[in-house]
């Protein structure tokens, strides 16, 4: 009887552990659902994603950063150091290095804040002096709305071209003026010429800060001056090329010609070299154009591709010309030409198609080849390394010209409207054009008059030029102590 009474024990504590487990398995009524609901708390909405940065893009512009800084150095810095005599290559290359160094350094002090802050036309602001607020986080906008890069990406980015710039002027007045002065025009220079016109040219807010008609007017008003106008320079046409010509042509009217000048032989000493500093340059050039375009997608490729053609074409049109007035193709001609190319579709490269860019190098091969001859005649001025005649005539061109060519008609990209998400389909070349002309004249103007006073003020202060004993003894020795090669 006990172990009968056990057994129905067990098997009723069986059935009734069953029964509770059946019954939080089994699905829940509507009542205790809308129970349950009730008692629980509303659930947050999800928060947007926080924006970052695109990591190809960054990769990319790293990598345009670095073949810019190539163009500089050695590329530039080869380019010219060849075309000088040999008791003043080294002069040459370590302007060319130390001019960079001391604008790397100024753009981080005070330059990057001054030329892409908002507080003018005309400047902006020493908010970001310093890189001050810049962290690892900090964003830079791109020409997408919604893609990023690291802020500090774009301002290793532009402290390249600030630097480029500086140093192609060297070029004008090489072989002839002291090593001070040159530093102390570049840094004055820099201050009160290059940062403006990058501002006027370069500086808005940037796509996500455009939503309609009254936003786009609000970014407009804010913006530098030139680019509310609607100045088109995609890579540096009237910033760094036009910009920096000028301050040439006025250095070497300013600095005078050199001992001997068009009596004595100034043949350049190395055009081994420069044909590799001409290399270098149009390697590096491809970060420079297509670089700018601050992302890696088809408007990259395509400034790409026009780097490339119009470089070609303005080298074939320069040996051409050469080869009809003079009867022989040169070496030099072929670099000059190459670099005359670069030079004339650096404003264009993104807003043309390839047909419009080979028109471009063509025409700057043969105008440019003008330039060193029949133009540096008619100017007068000793511009030793022709920086005038290749970047000024060549950026001159190629701002005009990118009027001309952005047109839809002609292959172009034409004009991006924000607010429309798409190319405007209005486009009016002869209206472009005219607006590419002022900013041509703009720069042109701008950055004479303020050559003009810094070299001034230079002169009165510390001299421009070595005296007649250091300029016949080469600037290698008399301003360096070294000499480039030993016999």
């Amino acid at each position: 009887m006990k172990k009968l009474l056990a057994t129905l024990a067990l098997g009723l504590g069986l059935v009734f552990a069953s029964g509770v487990a059946m019954a939080e398995d089994a699905p829940a009524t509507p009542a205790a659902t809308a129970a349950s609901a009730a008692e629980a708390p509303a659930a947050a909405p999800a928060a947007a994603p926080a924006p970052v940065p695109n990591k190809g893009d960054t990769a990319w512009m790293t990598v345009a950063t670095i073949l810019v800084i190539l163009m500089t150095i050695p590329g530039l810095a080869l380019f010219y150091g060849g075309l000088v005599r040999s008791k003043n290559m080294l002069s040459v290359l370590m302007q060319v290095f130390v001019v960079s160094s001391l604008i790397y350094v100024l753009w981080v002090l005070y330059g990057y804040s001054v030329a892409f802050t908002s507080s003018n036309p005309f400047f902006g602001t020493f908010d970001k002096i310093m890189l001050k607020g810049v962290t690892v986080e900090s964003l830079g906008a791109t020409f997408s709305k919604g893609v990023y890069i690291p802020e500090l990406t774009f301002v290793a980015f532009q402290a390249t071209f600030a630097a480029i710039t500086c140093a192609l002027i060297v070029g004008a007045f090489a072989e002839r003026m002291k090593f001070s002065a040159v530093l102390l025009f570049c840094a004055l220079w820099f201050t009160f010429s290059y940062l403006p016109v990058a501002h006027m040219v370069w500086y808005w807010d940037g796509p996500d800060a455009i939503t309609d008609a009254a936003s786009l007017e609000k970014v407009t008003a804010a913006a530098g001056w030139l680019w509310a106008k609607g100045a088109l320079d995609f890579a540096g046409g009237t910033v760094v090329h036009i910009n920096a010509a000028v301050a040439g042509l006025v250095g070497a009217y300013m600095v005078g010609k050199r001992m001997g000048y068009g009596k004595e032989s100034m043949a350049p000493h190395s055009l081994t070299l420069t044909m590799v500093g001409a290399a270098l340059l149009w390697v590096g050039w491809f970060g420079f154009n297509a670089g700018s375009n601050l992302e890696a997608n088809g408007l990259t490729a395509l400034a790409f591709v026009n780097t490339l053609v119009a470089t070609a074409a303005a080298t074939l049109a320069w040996i051409a010309g050469e080869a009809l007035s003079k009867g022989k193709a040169s070496m030099l001609g072929a670099a000059s030409g190459a670099v005359a190319g670069l030079v004339a579709i650096t404003p264009a490269c993104g807003f043309v198609g390839p047909g419009g860019a080979i028109i471009i190098g063509l025409v700057a091969g043969l105008l440019c080849l003008w330039g060193v001859n029949g133009l540096k005649r008619m100017l007068g001025a000793d511009d030793s390394l022709d920086v005038f005649g290749v970047h000024g005539v060549g950026g001159i061109v190629g701002a005009l010209l990118t009027g001309v060519f952005a047109a839809p008609s002609l292959g172009g990209t034409g004009v991006y409207d924000y607010v429309a998400n798409a190319a405007n389909p209005d486009y009016n070349i002869l209206g472009q054009v005219w607006i590419q002309a002022q900013a041509v004249g703009t720069t042109i103007v701008w950055s004479a008059v303020v050559s003009l006073i810094a070299y001034k003020l230079i002169d009165l202060v510390i001299g421009l030029r070595v005296s007649e004993e250091e300029e016949r003894e080469g600037l290698d020795i008399s301003s360096h102590g070294e000499t480039a090669y030993h016999r």
